[in-house]
């Protein structure tokens, strides 16, 4: 060897580790991220899944007292729901807060990880539902 070759094989083996650790530190500030704004939409989802389920049960019962009503066969369907002010009203807000989005945002969190999980999938890694990453064994080409 001469000296040109053995001045750059130290210069190459050392910038070997550096380039796997700066892939390192590239995957935990991308899982980082990710856990982070996962974490992020927890709380905003929590409000609305508790919003969901006391619509919900508030038009469960309104429909229940509806139905079990006697009046509610004598007269018209307008006129039933004139009556029932209760269930109209919370059976109205169902409808527009799916208008709104609802159902995507109950589950906010998990499409984002969905998502990530498809493109992740093209470099052999995946994510838990908290964002995670999960590194899977690469694939052997026989």
């Amino acid at each position: 060897m001469n000296s040109l070759e053995q001045a750059e094989a130290p210069r190459v083996v050392s910038l070997i580790p550096t380039v796997v650790s700066g892939n390192c530190q590239d995957l935990k500030a991308f899982e980082r991220r990710l856990t982070e704004y996962i974490h992020c939409l927890q709380p905003a989802t929590g409000r609305w899944r508790m919003l969901l389920i006391v619509v919900s049960v508030c038009t469960a019962t309104g429909a229940w007292n509806w139905l079990i009503d006697p009046e509610t066969q004598k007269v018209s369907f307008f006129t039933s729901l004139w009556n029932h002010p209760f269930f109209t009203i919370s059976c109205i807000t169902l409808i527009g807060l799916f208008f709104a989005g609802i159902h995507k945002r109950v589950v906010a969190p998990s499409i984002i990880a969905a998502r990530c999980r498809t493109v992740l999938a093209e470099y052999n890694m995946s994510c838990d539902d908290t964002g995670k990453l999960i590194l899977k064994p690469r694939p052997h080409v026989q």
